[in-house]
C-alpha cells in the first residue's frame, strides 16, 4: 500500500552514518535508548523523516544496517511499527514476534522493549501519546479505563480492519507531504486523527476490546436531543463524535445507536447536514463577487470539492454555484 521511496520526504529529521547522532536524534523524537550496529564491518546509513500533529505523529526510520535497539519501557506513548521491507525481531515483556510488511508491532508501553532490526528494514511508525489514546478510549467506552491499554504485540496487516486502518495512515502520510493540504485545516485534522485512533482501537485486539465490542445500553431521546443541540451549536468547530458523546455523558457506540434508533441517521451524517445547511445559508446571503464556493465549503469542513458538490446537490437539488449566483 505504501510508497517505499522515502515516505514523508519533505520532513527529513536527519541523515547520518554516525551512531551517536542517530541515537540522539531518534531519542529526541521518541525516548532515550541504546543503539548498537551488529557486525564490525557494518556501516550505519540512518535517516529519519517525521511529522507530528498534536499527540500523534508519523515517522519513517531506516538505519541502513542491522541494529539492536533497546529503549526499555516506552511509558508515555504507543508505537505501531510497520516494516516496509525486511524483518525485525521484537521482544516486549514476555511476548516476541517477527515483524514483516504483513505484520506490524504494537509494543505495550509498560513492558521492556528490545528490537533487532535486520539490514534493509525501513519502517513507517505511527506514534500516539499514551494519555491521548487512553482519553480517546474513555470517550468510546463512556468511562475511564482502569488499566493501561495493552495491545497484542503482533498486528496482522492483511485483515480487512487493519487494511482500513492502513488507509487512514496512508492518507495522513500523503497529506503530510502536501503543503497547504488537509492537515493544515483544524476541522479535518482532528477528524482524521480521531479516526486513526478509533480504528486502531477497533482493529487491533487489546485488553479493552471485549468492552468496546459489547452491547451498549440504550440512549434516551433527551440525550439524543442534547447531542443534536451540541452539534448545531458547535458545527463550526473541529467537532468529533467522541466530543459529542463525552459532552452528553454516554459512549460513542451508545450515541450512534441512539441516533440510528431515534433519527434514522448517525451523528456524523447529522453534523454533515447541519454544515451543509450553514454553507447554503452563507451562499444565499453572499453578495456577488464577495466569496467563492470553495472558501465557504472549507470554512465548514468540506475539503474535497467534488464530494462536497455531490453531497450539496443531493441535499438541495442544485449545485452550490447555482445557489451563489441566485
Amino acid at each position: 500500500m505504501f510508497d517505499t521511496l522515502l515516505p514523508l520526504g519533505s520532513h527529513e529529521r536527519f541523515h547520518t552514518s554516525d551512531v551517536d547522532v542517530a541515537r540522539s536524534q531518534v531519542g529526541r523524537a521518541f525516548c532515550a535508548h541504546d543503539l548498537r550496529v551488529v557486525g564490525r564491518s557494518a556501516r550505519l546509513d540512518a535517516r529519519m523523516h517525521g511529522v507530528a500533529f498534536g499527540e500523534t505523529g508519523l515517522f519513517y526510520l531506516d538505519y541502513g544496517a542491522e541494529v539492536m535497539i533497546t529503549p526499555g519501557a516506552l511509558e508515555a506513548f504507543y508505537l505501531v511499527q510497520i516494516p516496509l521491507a525486511g524483518a525485525a525481531e521484537i521482544t516486549c515483556g514476555r511476548a516476541q514476534i517477527v515483524s514483516t510488511p504483513q505484520r506490524a508491532s504494537v509494543p505495550a508501553p509498560t513492558d521492556p522493549l528490545a528490537m533487532h532490526w535486520g539490514s534493509g528494514n525501513p519502517q513507517l511508525i505511527v506514534w500516539i501519546g499514551r494519555a491521548a489514546l487512553e482519553d480517546h478510549l474513555a470517550k468510546l467506552l463512556g468511562r475511564s479505563p482502569k488499566a493501561p491499554v495493552r495491545f497484542h504485540l503482533g498486528m496482522d496487516l492483511t485483515t480487512p480492519a487493519a487494511r482500513s486502518w492502513l488507509g487512514v495512515v496512508d492518507l495522513l502520510r500523503r497529506e503530510a507531504d502536501n503543503a497547504g493540504g488537509m492537515l493544515g485545516q483544524p476541522l479535518i485534522l482532528k477528524q482524521l486523527v480521531g479516526l486513526l485512533t478509533t480504528q486502531l482501537l477497533l482493529a487491533q485486539p487489546h485488553n479493552f476490546s471485549p468492552a468496546l465490542h459489547a452491547e451498549q445500553s440504550r440512549v434516551a431521546p433527551p440525550a439524543v436531543r442534547r447531542a443534536m443541540e451540541i452539534i448545531e451549536g458547535h458545527a463550526a468547530e473541529p467537532l468529533t463524535v467522541e466530543d459529542v458523546a463525552e459532552a452528553v455523558g454516554v459512549s460513542v457506540r451508545a450515541l450512534q445507536e441512539g441516533f440510528r434508533r431515534h433519527l434514522e441517521t448517525t451523528p456524523v451524517s447529522y453534523l454533515r447536514v447541519v454544515r451543509l445547511n450553514r454553507v447554503r445559508a452563507e451562499l444565499t446571503a453572499a453578495a456577488p463577487g464577495t466569496t467563492t464556493v470553495t472558501d465557504v465549503a472549507y470554512r465548514w469542513g468540506f475539503f474535497h470539492p467534488g464530494r462536497f458538490a455531490i453531497a450539496y446537490k443531493e441535499q438541495f437539488g442544485e449545485h452550490p454555484s447555482q445557489t451563489l449566483r441566485d
